[in-house]
C-alpha cells in the first residue's frame, strides 16, 4: 500500500450531514482530480465511499515484533529507516532496499536486529520512502541469508500531522485501494465522512425491526473503525444480514411476480411419458423419476413453474426434462429447448429426433447457422390476449389448435430469442446449462403472454447455499444418482514430464478400440498466457497416435464443419478429437474412454469435472489424465480433489471453498445486487435469518405497500426497467 501524505486531509467538517446519495462532487473538500480518481474507480457518491468495506485490518495498538526468523504468516511492523539504497541488477532491472528498525514505543530494544524491504521494479517507492521516515509495513518475512527480508510488503509512511490518530494506536482498516489512491487518502476520507453523519442522520437501516440491532450509521462507524474485536464483529454481522436481506427480498420479488402472473396447467396423461419410458434399453434412476413426478405436479397446476434441474455429470437430466417436454405436448402446447452452443443444441435435435419420431412427435432446430423442418408461424398476439380474457376453454382451445405441420418441440441456441422466433403456443420453456445464459436472456424466453412454464438445467451441482441466493426463486429438483451402467473413470494428475507415459497409456487404448479427447485451454498460442494451444499441438498428435486419425475442433470453425467433425467422432471414423473447452458440455460418445487435459491448472475445478463428464459414458472403465504444472497450495488441492472423488456435489462444494461465490453471484448473470462484505459460505447462518425475514414480509405484504420498504421499491423497479430494455 504505497502512500504520500495526503493533502486533502484539512477544513473543518461541514455542519450538515451527506446523505449517501450525495455526489462526491459535491464534498468541497475533496480536489476535483481525486473526485475523478475516485469516479474511475466506481466510487460516485457519499454512499458508495462509505460502503466501500476494508479488505483486512491491522491492530495498531500493539505491533509484533521485529521477526527472527521467516514466517508464513505475514506480520505488521512498524520500523524507523535507517539506511536506503536503490540498485541495479541483471543489467536494467532495478531494486530499491530499505533498513528498518524497531520502532515502537514501547520497545526494549532487547533485540536489536533489522529488517530489510525491498521493492523490485518499482520505481515511485524510492520517491516516497527517506532515511528518518517512521514506517508501518505488512508482509512474509523470509530468510535471505543472515538477513531477514520481506519482498514488496504493503507499507505506509506515518506522518506527525493532524490524522496521526486515525492512522496509529487503533484498529486500522486497510480499504482496496487503486492507482494515484492510497489506502491512507481512503481512510482518511471515510473517516471524516463518517464524522460529518451527525445522529439520527435520516439513513434508514434497509433492515427491519426485527432485525437490526444498530443504526446503520453506526454500523457503518462500526466496520471502518471499530473499538475493539467484538465491535467490528457486532458492526459486520449488522453490514451483512442487511446486504443479505435486501439480496432475499430481490428474490422473494422475483418468486412473488412468477406467481402472480397468468398461467395455465401444461400437463397431458402421460400416455407419451409411458411409451418413450418403455422403449428406452435401461430403467430410469429413482432420482429421475423422484424429479419427473415434481415437475409433473408443478405443469398440472395453473401456476407457472420455475424450477431447477441440477445433478451430476452424466445423471440424466435431459431425459428428465424431454419427459416434461412431452407432457407439455400430449396437453396440446408447444416445448422449447435453449442450449449454449450449436454442437449442443445439434446433438439434442439428434437425439430427440431418434427417440420422438416414433412416437410421432415432430421436432425443429433453429440456430444461428440453422434451420431444421418446417418454420414456426408468427402468432397472432391481439388473438392470443382476446383468447385469454374469454373463461371459454373450448373456444380458446378451438383458437389455439396447433396447425399439423407446426413442430412440437423446438431446440436452439440464443437464436430462439433474437432471430425472429415466434411460438404459437409455448407451454414448456427447458434451458440447459442455464449458468451459461444471464437473467435478461432467461427473461426473454419466458416473455410470453401467457407464461409459460420455466425449467432450468445445469451439470454443476449447487451447493445448498447458493440455492438460497443466485436460485432462490427457483424450486429445486436434484439427480443424485447415476445410472447403473455407466462405466467407472479413474483420474490422474500428473506434472508435465509424465507426459511421454500418458502418450504411450493412450495409444495402448487407441489399438484396443477406444477414442480419445485431447483438451486444451487456449485454440491458438498467446504472448501472454503460459499455456499450451489446440491449433499449435494438433501436429504433434496427428504424428503421436498415426495411423489413428486425429481432428481439431474449437469454437472458430464453421458450423457445418463442426457438425462434420463431431459426426466422424461420433462413428468411430476418427478416433483423437484435440479440442478446446467447446466439448464441455453434452458431448456424448460412449466409445470415447480416455480425456487428456493439458495445462490442467488453467481450468477451474467445476469445469475439469465437467470436461471429465465427457468419457465414462459407456460401459467401459475410462480415464482422465491431467497434465499439469500446478505450483501453488490451491493448484495442488485442486487436482487432489479430482483424483479423490468423482462426486459432482463434493466438487462443487470444494470448488466454491477454493473459488469462492463470487463467479457464481455474478450480478450480469443473476441479476441480484452485488456482495460487497457478506460471504455466502461463512456467513450462511445470516443468509438464512435473511431468507427467513424476507420470504415472511412477503408473504404478509407481496406488494411491499409498507413505507418502511420504499427503498427496496424503487430499487424493484429500476431491475425491472432494466430487464425489460434487456429483452424488448
Amino acid at each position: 500500500m504505497p502512500d504520500s501524505k495526503s493533502k486533502e486531509a484539512a477544513p473543518a467538517p461541514d455542519a450538515q450531514a451527506a446523505p449517501l446519495e450525495k455526489p462526491l462532487r459535491e464534498v468541497h473538500w475533496l480536489l476535483p482530480q481525486r473526485v475523478r480518481q475516485l469516479e474511475r474507480f466506481g466510487l460516485s457518491t457519499v454512499g458508495d465511499l462509505l460502503t466501500h468495506f476494508p479488505r483486512r485490518y491491522e491492530d495498531r495498538r500493539q505491533f509484533d515484533s521485529f521477526p527472527r526468523d521467516e514466517s508464513e504468516k505475514p506480520v505488521c511492523v512498524c520500523g524507523l529507516v535507517t539506511k536506503t539504497a536503490a540498485k541495479r541488477f541483471g543489467g536494467w532491472r532495478r531494486m530499491f532496499e530499505v533498513t528498518l528498525t524497531d520502532a515502537r514505543e514501547e520497545s526494549t530494544h532487547a533485540f536489536t536486529g533489522s529488517l530489510v524491504c525491498r521493492w523490485f521494479n518499482v520505481h515511485f517507492v524510492q520517491k516516497m520512502i527517506a532515511t528518518g521516515h517512521r514506517l508501518v509495513v505488512y508482509g512474509r518475512p523470509k530468510r535471505r541469508g543472515k538477513q531477514i527480508v520481506i519482498d514488496h510488503p504493503e507499507f505506509e509512511v506515518v506522518e506527525n500531522d493532524e490524522e496521526v490518530s486515525i492512522h496509529l494506536k487503533r484498529i486500522v482498516p486497510i480499504h482496496p485501494a487503486t492507482e494515484g489512491i492510497t489506502s491512507r487518502m481512503l481512510r482518511s476520507w471515510i473517516y471524516r465522512l463518517l464524522q460529518e453523519l451527525p445522529p439520527g442522520a435520516g439513513i434508514e437501516s434497509p433492515l427491519p425491526s426485527t432485525l437490526a440491532q444498530l443504526s446503520y450509521p453506526d454500523a457503518l462507524r462500526g466496520v471502518h473503525f471499530p473499538e475493539d474485536n467484538d465491535a467490528l464483529e457486532a458492526a459486520r454481522r449488522e453490514l451483512v444480514l442487511a446486504e443479505f436481506f435486501e439480496m432475499q427480498l430481490y428474490v422473494a420479488a422475483r418468486r412473488a411476480e412468477t406467481v402472480t402472473r397468468p398461467g395455465e396447467p401444461h400437463c397431458g396423461p402421460g400416455r407419451l411419458l409411458e411409451k418413450l419410458h418403455d422403449a428406452l434399453p435401461f430403467p430410469l434412476t429413482g432420482a429421475q423419476k423422484r424429479a419427473i413426478e415434481e415437475i409433473r405436479a408443478d405443469l398440472a397446476t395453473s401456476r407457472p413453474m420455475n424450477r431447477l434441474l441440477h445433478g451430476d455429470v452424466g445423471s440424466g437430466k435431459t431425459l428428465v426434462a424431454l419427459s416434461a417436454m412431452l407432457l407439455a405436448v400430449e396437453a396440446g402446447f408447444q416445448a422449447a429447448l435453449m442450449a449454449p452452443t450449436q454442437i449442443l443444441a445439434d446433438q439434442h435435435f439428434l437425439n430427440f429426433k431418434r427417440l420422438l419420431e416414433p412416437l410421432g412427435v415432430r421436432v425443429a432446430l433453429r440456430t444461428g447457422a440453422r434451420q431444421e423442418d418446417t418454420a414456426l408461424p408468427l402468432f397472432d398476439e391481439q388473438a392470443w390476449t382476446a383468447a385469454i380474457r374469454d373463461e371459454d376453454n373450448q373456444r380458446r382451445a378451438g383458437l389455439l389448435k396447433q396447425r399439423d405441420d407446426e413442430p412440437q418441440i423446438l431446440v436452439g441456441t440464443h437464436a430462439l430469442l433474437y432471430e425472429g422466433v415466434r411460438f404459437s403456443r409455448l407451454g414448456l420453456a427447458v434451458i440447459d446449462e442455464q449458468h451459461k445464459f444471464g437473467v435478461m436472456q432467461r427473461a426473454a424466453l419466458m416473455r410470453q403472454p401467457v407464461m409459460p412454464d420455466v425449467l432450468v438445467m445445469t451439470a454443476t451441482p449447487i451447493p445448498r447455499t447458493l440455492t438460497m441466493t443466485v436460485f432462490g426463486d427457483l424450486d429445486v429438483s436434484t439427480l443424485d444418482e447415476l445410472p447403473a451402467n455407466r462405466g467407472r473413470i479413474v483420474t490422474a494428475a500428473r506434472d508435465a514430464s509424465k507426459l511421454p507415459d500418458a502418450i504411450a497409456f493412450i495409444q495402448k487404448h487407441l489399438a484396443e478400440g477406444r477414442q480419445v479427447y485431447v483438451v486444451y485451454p487456449l485454440i491458438e498460442e498467446s504472448a501472454k498466457l503460459e499455456a499450451k494451444a489446440a491449433a499449435a499441438e494438433y501436429e504433434k498428435w496427428k504424428t503421436a497416435f498415426a495411423p489413428y486419425r486425429c481432428e481439431l475442433l474449437h469454437g472458430r470453425i464453421a458450423p457445418d464443419e463442426k457438425d462434420a467433425i463431431m459426426e466422424r467422432f461420433r462413428k468411430n471414423e476418427s478416433q483423437v478429437l484435440v479440442a478446446t473447452t467447446v466439448i464441455e458440455v453434452g458431448i456424448d460418445v460412449p466409445n470415447a474412454t480416455i480425456m487428456l487435459i493439458e495445462n490442467a491448472e488453467r481450468f477451474g475445478l467445476a469445469q475439469l469435472h465437467q470436461l471429465r463428464g465427457r468419457v465414462g459414458r459407456g460401459q467401459h472403465k475410462s480415464y482422465c489424465i491431467l497434465i499439469h504444472n500446478a505450483d501453488t497450495p490451491e493448484g495442488l488441492e485442486k487436482m487432489k480433489t479430482l483424483e479423490a472423488t468423482c462426486d459432482g456435489f463434493e466438487i462443487a462444494e470444494a470448488d466454491l471453498r477454493l473459488r469462492g461465490p463470487g463467479d457464481l453471484l455474478g450480478t450480469a448473470q443473476s441479476g441480484l445486487p452485488p456482495l460487497k462484505l457478506g460471504d455466502v459460505i461463512a456467513d450462511a447462518q445470516l443468509m438464512r435469518m435473511a431468507r427467513k425475514a424476507a420470504t415472511a414480509i412477503f408473504a404478509s405484504d407481496p406488494h411491499l405497500a409498507k413505507p418502511e420498504h420504499r427503498r427496496f421499491k424503487k430499487m424493484l423497479a429500476e431491475q425491472r426497467k432494466l430487464i425489460l430494455s434487456q429483452v424488448s
